[in-house]
C-alpha cells in the first residue's frame, strides 16, 4: 500500500515560530505533509507523546531544534529513548539545527533514535529525499 507524503503526519519542535511557520508551508507547498504539529519546546512535545489521548495522532517524523528553553533538544531526546517503547509506532527523528558543532553532530551520531542531523535551512530536496524513504518505509 503506498501512502501518499502529504498525509505524513510530521512534528516540528522549535521555539522560533517564525521558522516552524516557514517550514510548515514549505511542506503544504511541496506537498509533502499536510498533517503538521508545532510544539515551542521538547517539554511540550513529551507531554503530547505521552497522553494516551494522542495515541492514534502520533507523528510519523520528528524535526527537532537542538536549542530551545524549557526542554531543549537533548533533553527531549533523553525522554523520547525511555518512552519511544511505548508509543507502539515507530516514529523518525530528525535533528533541524542551525549548530555546526563538530560536538553536537557527533553525539547526535551516537543516540539510534537520530535519523539524520540537518542543518538550517533545510534544503527542499533533502525535505524530499526523506519524505520519500518514509514513504517506503511505510509500504513495508
Amino acid at each position: 500500500m503506498i501512502i501518499p507524503t502529504s498525509a505524513v503526519n510530521t512534528c516540528i519542535i522549535d521555539n522560533n515560530k517564525i521558522y516552524a511557520y516557514g517550514f510548515k508551508k514549505l511542506l503544504s507547498i511541496k506537498d509533502l505533509s499536510n498533517q503538521v504539529t508545532h510544539f515551542d519546546n521538547g517539554s511540550e512535545a513529551i507531554a503530547h507523546l505521552r497522553d494516551p489521548d494522542n495515541a492514534q495522532n502520533l507523528p510519523d517524523i520528528i524535526f527537532l531544534d537542538l536549542s530551545m528553553p524549557v526542554m531543549d533538544g537533548w533533553e527531549f531526546m533523553k525522554e523520547f529513548e525511555e518512552i519511544k517503547s511505548q508509543l507502539g509506532k515507530k516514529i523518525s527523528v530528525y535533528i533541524l539545527s542551525s549548530s555546526i558543532d563538530s560536538q553536537d553532530i557527533d553525539r547526535a551520531k551516537n543516540i539510534p533514535s537520530i535519523s539524520d542531523y540537518i542543518f538550517k535551512p533545510v534544503d527542499v530536496q533533502r525535505l524530499q529525499e526523506i519524505f520519500k524513504d518514509l514513504q517506503g518505509i511505510a509500504r513495508q
